[in-house]
This record gives C-alpha cells, sequence and structure tokens, in this order.
C-alpha cells in the first residue's frame, strides 16, 4: 500500500544493470498504474486510494523566515478512484527534533464523514509520547475546516496556524511514460493536467521545535477493526520507487525511519554497487536515503535535499545520484500553474 508514483518502480534502476525489468505493476495487492492499468474492481473494495501519499513538500514560508509550509498531497487523480478524504483514516506530519529518527511532534489531520458534498477537519498537534504512539491524540489547533472540492480554496486561519484540504493541481512533473521504457525520456510530463489532494499547513518555526534542523516525514494511518494500521509513509521523494523490489514495498511503508537502516541498508547498497558505484560510495549514497527523512533546516530557502519545494527538480537530482550520471535528466521542468500565496498548489484543473 504506498504511493502511486511507485507504480513504475519497480523497474528502471535494475534495467540499467542488466536485470530484466518488471511488468507486473503490482502495489499492495492492488494492480494500478494511474490510467494506464486495468483496475481490479475487487481491490479497491478492500483497499482506499485515498489513502496514497503521492508527495511531501516542506519548504521555508516566501517572505516570512518565521513560518513554514508543509504539503502532503494524496489521493491520485480525483475523482475517479475516490472522490473524498477518508473519514477512517489520519493524514500525518511527523517530526524528529533530535535526529534519532523518532517523531518527538505530530501534525495530525482528521476528517469528517463526506455528506451532501461537503467535508470538514480537524488538526491535532501532537507531542512527547503522545507523537510516538499511533492514535488521534494531540492538542486541537485547527477545528471544522472546510474540504475544496473546486477551483475555490477554502483557507482556514486559527492563531498562528493557516491550513487548507482539498482537490488541486497535482504539482508532480516527470516523464513517467519514458522512465517506464527503459528511461528512454522524450521530454513528456505526465502529470501535466493530473490532479490530486492537498493538505496544506502553515506553522511557525517553533511550532516544529525548530532549533537547527529537523527531520519531517509524512504517514497515513488507517482504522480497522478499532486498530490504527500504517498504510503509507512517504519522506524522500522516489526512495521505495527505485531501491525497493514489489515484495519489499509494503514492508519498508509500514516501517519506522529508526529500524529501515537495519532492515534495507544492506538490499540499497547492494543496488548502488551493481550500478557501478564502489562498496564506499554505495554506502555514502544509501545513507543519503535512509532512513527516510526529509531534512529541513529553517534557516535557509536552499530547497532539496534541504526540505523540498515545489518546483526542486527531484527527479533529476536523485536519478544523476543513484545511477552515477547516468540519468541526469528526463527533461521535464516544473509546472507552470502553482501559486505564490496560499495555498502554493494550483487549481484543479476543472475536467
Amino acid at each position: 500500500m504506498s504511493s502511486h508514483r511507485e507504480a513504475p518502480a519497480i523497474s528502471s534502476l535494475t534495467a540499467f544493470s542488466g536485470l530484466p525489468t518488471l511488468t507486473d505493476l503490482q502495489i499492495g495487492g492492488l494492480l494500478v498504474f494511474d490510467e494506464l492499468t486495468h483496475l481490479d474492481t475487487s481491490a479497491t473494495d478492500n483497499w482506499h486510494t485515498n489513502l496514497n501519499i503521492t508527495d511531501l513538500y516542506v519548504f521555508r514560508k516566501p517572505g516570512d523566515e518565521h513560518k513554514s509550509i508543509l504539503i502532503m498531497n494524496v489521493n491520485p487523480m480525483p475523482p475517479k478512484l475516490a472522490d473524498a478524504f477518508d473519514p477512517t483514516a489520519l493524514y500525518e506530519f511527523r517530526i524528529d527534533t533530535n535526529g534519532d529518527a523518532v517523531a518527538d511532534i505530530a501534525f495530525r489531520v482528521t476528517f469528517s464523514d463526506f455528506e451532501n458534498g461537503k467535508q470538514v477537519a480537524t488538526v491535532r498537534r501532537a507531542t512527547g509520547t503522545q507523537a510516538t504512539n499511533d492514535g488521534d491524540s494531540g492538542e486541537i489547533i485547527i477545528a471544522n475546516a472546510p474540504v475544496s472540492f473546486d477551483e475555490q480554496a477554502k483557507v482556514t486561519v486559527a492563531g498562528t496556524y493557516t491550513f487548507f484540504a482539498g482537490v488541486r493541481s497535482d504539482p508532480f512533473f516527470f516523464d513517467l511514460m519514458g522512465f517506464c521504457n527503459n528511461s528512454r525520456f522524450t521530454g513528456n510530463d505526465y502529470f501535466t493536467d493530473k490532479e490530486v489532494f492537498g493538505i496544506v499547513l502553515e506553522v511557525p518555526n517553533t511550532a516544529l521545535g525548530v532549533q537547527s534542523k529537523v527531520g519531517i516525514w509524512s504517514r497515513v494511518l488507517w482504522s480497522h477493526h478499532t486498530e490504527w494500521l500504517q498504510v503509507a509513509r512517504l519522506g524522500l521523494p522516489l526512495v521505495n520507487i527505485l531501491f525497493n523490489k514489489s515484495q519489499e514495498k509494503d514492508l519498508f511503508n509500514r516501517t519506522e525511519p529508526d529500524k529501515q537502516k537495519a532492515l534495507f541498508l544492506d538490499s540499497f547498497v547492494a543496488l548502488l554497487e551493481s550500478l557501478g558505484h564502489s562498496a564506499s560510495k554505495a554506502q555514502e549514497i544509501a545513507l543519503i536515503f535512509l532512513p527516510d527523512i526529509l531534512s529541513y533546516d529553517a534557516s535557509n530557502e536552499r530547497g532539496f535535499f534541504n526540505g523540498r519545494k515545489l518546483t526542486d527538480d527531484v527527479v533529476d537530482i536523485v536519478l544523476n545520484l543513484v545511477t552515477g550520471g547516468k540519468v541526469t535528466t528526463d527533461m521535464v521542468g516544473p509546472h507552470t500553474d502553482y501559486l505564490t500565496a496560499f495555498p502554493y498548489l494550483g487549481q484543479p484543473h476543472g475536467r
């Protein structure tokens, strides 16, 4: 159970090392490759697509060095696969303030039932043991925030926090079809007309516990038979896609960052060595991606790997790094519909 970005992983890096390319794009028991793969409707009865995390962005608020923007995008291609946020789920930003890969602060977003075309959100901030544990505990910082299901961005301001949730233009840019074709890129941006559900939270840096640098990742918990199950998690872009075989993706998704080195470091290093990196270089690169946490220093605006802006070309950066320069670009650049003010994500395309 994981991001729709993972559909093609699936294979491209193994193609560089001469290994067979996988063609069965299976994610958590559900064959789903956006519009390109037949949807197994029996599987979707058990798996909610609006639990999929597509991307995580973290950046300093433009024009205000004292605030930061957190964005978690979920639910690829609405309303085709899901028309609302899941009311049985908890969408969470997790913050590690001391470098131990364990959450010290968590911002938790839950949603009401979707009724008469409407839905509202509640945002909580948990700290200490509450942040470490699963569940929807924490201080309510935003209540009854309306979800936007059309072009109008319904923004909620509560004290020092600003919040948005709703359908938006997908900010991700990538020649996905070229990637699936053994990285024969043509510069065709598959995501230019796609949409997602965005969760955007503006916070004061003090609420992140920011003293210097923190680590941030996102996850989704699903309430099933009174138990919270972690069904999606994402920190850095493309990691699960590029490094893990299909049978390992769900385990990676369910594993907390502080356990990831023990479970995945050897396989990450082995794959990088197969791409031509020396043993020491492979280890160095693997440790950039493990644990799978997005580092963020609010004192500067550098961008990826320091947080991630909407315009950061993470595909070029990551592919160039892991392939040792074999792939430097997919010839696709940022979209042109990003907003200069909150909620920053472009308006939905209105299809």
